[in-house]
């Protein structure tokens, strides 16, 4: 099994941890420290090594952090985590702070008078330090880049990864990385730049057409890069992850060096010098103040590119959705046939990955299957363990969040599921969730709107209703790397104007505390509109092909509430998935199937 079912921390671990962390602020004169959940590569997903948040609290979601102070632990969490984090903390010891309706820098001045707090400069951005300076001006708070106490109390901290790299197939890609290494560095040639500083994983992989294994269930490789106008890269990077065909296929353009050499060589570094503020750990531009070197803000280079699919990792999406499609629908059938059942929570996390494995393709799960029954449905990224673990019950729902890393693409679909007769007002929620994906699904835009524009569309039914979800409509998703990825987005904060290539996920959802939880979710990739009579020809549009295909439960659609478009758009859907993954399945799941996709 890739997923495992330990509990990774408890909340009686953290009032311990977090007095000796606040023994050696003390002794060291510091008022507060911030913890957050990045490393040093601001990753979503972080390696055990760096899993400093869950350490020292308990809580174990993938955005937050914590402010330790001598009266109180803020534990910042956003929308999908308000639930999760009241069983995970002691909260006796760590208080809950909505974020970001509460921000850090207004929330450490209404809890401390004075005092400097100290933060790791190469945990966080340019960007986070800035904004909470700007909202402490005027107080007798500072921050103080300073060590990591987190590491200088946490004893049995594991080693940090070393994980083997791997080649990207050019069939894959769809080009070569010296390709998009001129690319790029004709970019800042043009900007005026002499040198690029690349921190984000994913951005390195995809440049040089490699994969790792530094982070469970995200192929990225834990590096940091720095790219020059001609094209030539400096690698920082352990020696013991690559072998002989993988420096081979670098080329003599890359030069690999060792992490120790990263400081060294920004002391060195020819500028003027693009950094991202928003990704690159503060320390970078900190160690290029230092020595007078000249720095030109930036976005990534890679960023963009990155997102914009090109047609080789456009049809290898395709090809890996149809074979995690059809990996779905035998667990669906399965499921159908056993549940509820003796089954439990972990039975049915067990079984989609044995589905998944049965294409003799998978690589990896691209994040840890979401799997919860009845009120555990209403705890978004809710992750089962041997202690969570319940039996599946009648008259509840389940939503099964999960996906897949293949070589050809990742995968990330979520189907909520009726176990016998739903509970009141479920099935009328799930409509409205659908309509809204419908609506996503259906939409034709112009060229230059951002997700923010899109992501209302999703909301409107449940609006209607007096309802709504406290997360994104939807995010990015990489190409055989992270399944989130920016950074294009489906959410009222995105201002990324949407592009041909860009993959993201189309997934609205209702969560009732205490009682169900509801989403649907399909990986839709951006193209050109197809041309209508009705369109003006100077307009340029774009709309969404759908990549996954899976049926939605008929069992928890109220028909009446759906429109003629949105009922033609969904037999059209079940229709396209029966001829799809029917001949990719066995006949006992064909025959399922045929019922699952007929039509309303």
């Amino acid at each position: 099994m890739f997923q495992s079912f330990t509990v990774t921390a408890r909340p009686e671990q953290g009032p311990p941890r977090l007095a000796a962390l606040r023994a050696q602020l003390a002794a060291r004169g510091f008022a507060g420290f911030i913890v957050p959940r990045a490393d040093v590569h601001q990753g979503e997903y972080v390696a055990p090594h760096d899993e400093r948040l869950s350490w020292l609290t308990g809580f174990t979601g993938s955005a937050g952090f914590c402010i330790v102070l001598p009266g109180i632990a803020g534990v910042f969490i956003d929308g999908r985590y308000r639930t999760q984090v009241k069983a995970q903390m002691d909260l006796a010891a760590y208080t809950p702070v909505p974020w970001p309706d509460t921000l850090p820098g207004p929330w450490l001045r209404a809890h401390l008078d004075a005092g400097r707090i100290a933060y790791d400069p190469w945990l966080h951005t340019a960007d986070e330090i800035a904004k909470i300076e700007e909202a402490l001006t005027g107080s007798a708070v500072t921050l103080v880049p300073a060590e990591n106490f987190v590491d200088a109390v946490w004893k049995d901290q594991p080693a940090p990864p070393c994980g083997k790299v791997s080649v990207q197939p050019l069939e894959f890609a769809g080009r070569s990385p010296a390709e998009k290494r001129a690319e790029i560095a004709a970019g800042l040639k043009e900007a005026g730049q002499a040198t690029c500083v690349l921190t984000l994983p994913d951005s390195i992989a995809w440049l040089l057409n490699i994969r790792g294994s530094d982070v469970a269930r995200n192929p990225v490789v834990h590096a940091f890069a720095l790219l020059g106008d001609d094209a030539r890269l400096s690698l920082f990077i352990d020696a013991a992850k690559l072998d002989d065909a993988l420096r081979a296929h670098l080329g003599a353009e890359v030069a690999i060096l060792p992490p120790e050499g990263f400081i060294p060589a920004l002391r060195d570094v020819t500028g003027p010098v693009r950094i991202d503020r928003a990704t690159a750990p503060i320390a970078v531009s900190q160690l290029l103040d230092e020595v007078g070197t000249a720095i030109d803000w930036g976005q990534d280079p890679c960023l963009l590119p990155k997102a914009r699919k090109n047609p080789a990792e456009i049809q290898g999406a395709r090809d890996a959705h149809l074979r995690d499609g059809a990996a779905v629908v035998e667990f669906l059938a399965w499921l159908d046939t056993n549940a509820p059942g003796d089954l439990t929570e972990i039975d049915v996390v067990t079984q989609l990955e044995s589905c998944r494995r049965a294409t003799n393709a998978l690589k990896e799960i691209s994040f840890e299957t979401i799997c919860g029954s009845g009120p555990n449905g209403a705890i978004m990224h809710y992750r089962v363990t041997e202690e969570t673990n319940r039996k599946l019950r009648d008259g509840e729902l389940m939503v099964v969040d999960s996906g897949g890393q293949y070589i050809d693409g990742t995968t990330d679909i979520t189907r909520t599921i009726a176990l016998g007769p739903p509970p009141e007002g479920a099935a009328e929620a799930f409509t409205r969730v659908l309509q809204g994906m419908i609506a996503i699904s259906r939409l034709r835009w112009p060229r230059g709107l951002a997700g923010r524009d899109l992501d209302p569309l999703a909301r409107y039914p449940l609006w209607l209703a007096g309802q709504d979800f406290n997360h994104g409509t939807g995010h990015g998703v990489g190409a055989y790397l992270s399944v989130h990825e920016g950074p294009q987005r489906l959410s009222r904060i995105s201002e990324v104007p949407l592009e041909p290539g860009m993959i993201l996920s189309n997934e609205p959802g209702y969560y009732r505390e205490g009682a169900f939880g509801i989403r649907i979710e399909n990986l839709v990739v951006v193209g050109e509109a197809p041309a209508l009579p009705t369109a003006d020809p100077e307009r340029k549009m774009l709309s969404f092909e759908t990549l996954t295909y899976a049926p939605i439960d008929r069992r928890l659609i109220m028909a009446a509430m759906l429109s003629p478009g949105e009922r033609d758009w969904l037999n059209t859907y079940h229709a396209d998935v029966y001829a799809k993954i029917s001949p990719k399945v066995t006949k006992s799941a064909r025959d399922w199937l045929q019922r699952a996709t007929a039509p309303l």
